[in-house]
C-alpha cells in the first residue's frame, strides 16, 4: 500500500477533524511490522542541472536516472548556499543559526555562530538511535572540529570520513603529506596510494551495512560524498569517458541544459534562462588552447560526478543483496549550487600536477558553474536560486509513485520531521537531560505520497549567511545581497525563477511585509548584522582536542 492509499483511507471523522484544523493525523510506515530504513545521500557543490535527471545528458548518471524514474523529483528544494550551514540544518532540522553554525565551522563569539552543533539541536542520528535505529555515516562532517563534536559523539554508531570542510582524494594522511588523516570511529585512517576517496567512502558505507545486518534493526545511513567539491581530482578511467564531450563550450551547453530542464518538466516553457554572467568570457572568444584547457577541467568535474553515481549503483545493489531495497527510502540532494569565482584561491597554489591528478588543487569556476546551475542565477554562497537550489530525488519502491515531479518548495529543515514521522518516532522535548529546540520544518510525507504538490507552511522560509539575506513566501522571494544592507530585490519566482526582473519598486507593500517577517525570524534565531559580526576576532572552537591535532 502506498503513501496516498494510507492517507486516503483515514476514517471520515478524522478527515473532518483534520480539515477543521482540530487534529494532526500522524500516518507513518511505523504502523508496519518492520520500520523502514533511511538513506540520505548528500553531494558537495553540485549544480542544479549537473546530473542526468535535471538536465545534464552528457554526464553518465544511470543510477540517479533510475532513482528519479522510479521515484520523485522536486522542482524547488532549498539549502543554505554553502557547506557547513547546510549540514547544520540537514543534521538537526534547525535553521543553521539555531543549531550554532550561523556562518561556518569557526567560532565568531556568539551562540548562533559558535561553529559547531549545540546540544539543544538534536541530530538525526541521536533521535533515530533513540527510536531503535542503527545510525551510520560515511563522508564529510564539517559541523564540529573538536573530538567531542565528531559524528560518533553526536549519535552515529559508526563513522568513516573526514571532519573538516574539504579533502583531497588521494593518499590522505600519508607520512610527509600535509593533509589530515581520515577518521574511522574516532581513530585515524590512512588512504593508501592508488585508492580514491569517493570509492573509499562507498566501500565503508557498504561495509557498515553488511555489519549492521547482524543487529536486525532498521538503519539510517548518511552518505555524504565530498565530490564534486574541489580539488578537481578523478580516476583516469572516469576522465577518459568524457574526452571531447565539452567541445561545444559552456555557452551552448548552458542553453542545452535549460532546454532539457523544460523537456523534463522541471521548469515551465515560459520561464527564461538567467541572464548571462558578464564576468564569464564567451566561449567563442577563447583561443584554441584556452578551449582545450577548459574542456579538460570540465571532463574531470564530470568524471567526479560519474563516480558518485557509480557509488549510488553499488548502494542499490547492496540493498537488493541484503533484501532491504523495498523497505528503504533514499533521498538524494546537494549541499548548495555549483561554485563560482575565478579559481585564484590560496589553495590552488598547492597544485603540483595536471588537473585531475593527485597533485591538482584546481577548483570549479564560474564559467562552467554557470552551466552547472543553468537555468538559475548565480552560485554557491549566494541567496539567488543558483546558490540555494539543488536537485532533490526521493525513491521508495511501491511507496512513492514512479516518475513523479512536484513543485515542492521544500527545505533542509523539512527532512528531520519527515524522517521522524516515517520512522514512527516522536521528536523528544528532552534527550539526555537537555531540552531540545523545536523543529521549524514540515514533514514531506504528504508531498512524497502525492497528496499535495507543495509543502504547506504558515510562515515563510528564511536565509542569512555572511550578510546575504532572503525570504521566500508563496511566489515571492525577497533578497538583500551582502554589503548592500539597504538594497532589497523582489522576484516573482512563479514567473521568473531565473531572477532576471526585480519588481521591488512595483510592490513596496510585499517588500515591507517580508522585511518585517525577516526581522522577527532573525531575532528568534540569534541572527545578527554580519557587517558588525565580521569585525569580531575568530575564536577557537570550544571543547577538547582541537581539530585532529591529536593525530
Amino acid at each position: 500500500m502506498d503513501f496516498k492509499q494510507r492517507y486516503s483511507r483515514l476514517p471520515i471523522l478524522k478527515i473532518c477533524l483534520l480539515a477543521a484544523g482540530l487534529l494532526t493525523v500522524q500516518v507513518t510506515l511505523a504502523q508496519e511490522k518492520q520500520k523502514p530504513n533511511i538513506v540520505l545521500v548528500l553531494v558537495d557543490d553540485l549544480g542544479f542541472s549537473d546530473i542526468g535527471p535535471f538536465g545534464a545528458t552528457e554526464i553518465e548518471t544511470p543510477n540517479l536516472d533510475k532513482l528519479a524514474a522510479g521515484g520523485l523529483k522536486l522542482k524547488e528544494f532549498y539549502n543554505n548556499s554553502i557547506c557547513a550551514p547546510t549540514r547544520a540544518s540537514l543534521l538537526t532540522g534547525q535553521y543553521q543559526h539555531k543549531a550554532g553554525v550561523g556562518f561556518f565551522n569557526n567560532n565568531l563569539g556568539l551562540a548562533a555562530y559558535q561553529g559547531f552543533l549545540n546540544c539543544e539541536s538534536l541530530t538525526l542520528a541521536e533521535v533515530l538511535k533513540s527510536g531503535g535505529y542503527t545510525t551510520l555515516m560515511a563522508g564529510k562532517w564539517h559541523v564540529g572540529d573538536d573530538r567531542n563534536q565528531w559524528p560518533n559523539q553526536r549519535g552515529f554508531d559508526h563513522f568513516f570520513g573526514f571532519i573538516g570542510g574539504a579533502s583531497n582524494y588521494y593518499e590522505i594522511g600519508e607520512k610527509g603529506n600535509e593533509t589530515v588523516p581520515l577518521i574511522k570511529d574516532n581513530e585515524p585512517y590512512f588512504l593508501e596510494p592508488g585508492k580514491y576517496l569517493t570509492e573509499e567512502i562507498t566501500n565503508n558505507a557498504l561495509g557498515f551495512l553488511d555489519d549492521q545486518q547482524k543487529a536486525k534493526k532498521p538503519f539510517f545511513l548518511y552518505l555524504a560524498y565530498n565530490a564534486p567539491h574541489w580539488p578537481l581530482q578523478a580516476l583516469p578511467a572516469d576522465i577518459a569517458k568524457y574526452k571531447g564531450k565539452y567541445k561545444l563550450g559552456w555557452d551552448s551547453l548552458r542553453v542545452q541544459r535549460y532546454r532539457n530542464a523544460i523537456k523534463k518538466g522541471l521548469i515551465s516553457a515560459d520561464q527564461k534562462i538567467a541572464a548571462h554572467d558578464d564576468q564569464v568570457k564567451p566561449w567563442n572568444k577563447l583561443t584554441y588552447d584556452e578551449q582545450e584547457y577548459w574542456q579538460t577541467r570540465q571532463e574531470v568535474y564530470a568524471a567526479m560526478i560519474d563516480h558518485v553515481d557509480q557509488g549510488v549503483g553499488r548502494l542499490l545493489a547492496k540493498l537488493k543483496e541484503l533484501k532491504q531495497d523495498e523497505n528503504t527510502l533514499i533521498i538524494f540532494i546537494s549541499d548548495n549550487g555549483a561554485q563560482g569565482g575565478n579559481g585564484t584561491r590560496p589553495y590552488t597554489q598547492r597544485t603540483t600536477g595536471p588537473v585531475g591528478t593527485a597533485g591538482s588543487y584546481e577548483t570549479q569556476n564560474s564559467n562552467w558553474s554557470q552551466t552547472g546551475n543553468s537555468p538559475l542565477r548565480n552560485y554557491k554562497g549566494a541567496p539567488y536560486e543558483g546558490g540555494i537550489s539543488a536537485p532533490f530525488i526521493a525513491w521508495f519502491p511501491n511507496k512513492i509513485k514512479a516518475g513523479t515531479i512536484a513543485k515542492g518548495t521544500g527545505h533542509l529543515i523539512d527532512l528531520a520531521p519527515t524522517f521522524y514521522e516515517l520512522a514512527g518516532i516522536n521528536y523528544p522535548k528532552q534527550l539526555n537531560g537537555i531540552s531540545s529546540n523545536a523543529l521549524p520544518g514540515k514533514s514531506l510525507l504528504p508531498l512524497l505520497s502525492g497528496l499535495t504538490d507543495t509543502v504547506q507552511r504558515s510562515v515563510p522560509l528564511f536565509w542569512e549567511r555572511g550578510g546575504n539575506k532572503a525570504v521566500r513566501w508563496g511566489k515571492w522571494k525577497l533578497i538583500s545581497p551582502a554589503g548592500l544592507t539597504e538594497k532589497f530585490e523582489l522576484f516573482d519566482i512563479e514567473k521568473d525563477r531565473a531572477e532576471n526582473a526585480d519588481v521591488a519598486a512595483q510592490h513596496p507593500e510585499i517588500v515591507a511585509q517580508l522585511k518585517a517577517a525577516y526581522v522577527k525570524w532573525a531575532a528568534e534565531n540569534g541572527v545578527v548584522d554580519y557587517e558588525t559580526l565580521k569585525t569580531a576576532p575568530t575564536r577557537p572552537a570550544q571543547g577538547n582536542n582541537r581539530g585532529n591535532q591529536n593525530f
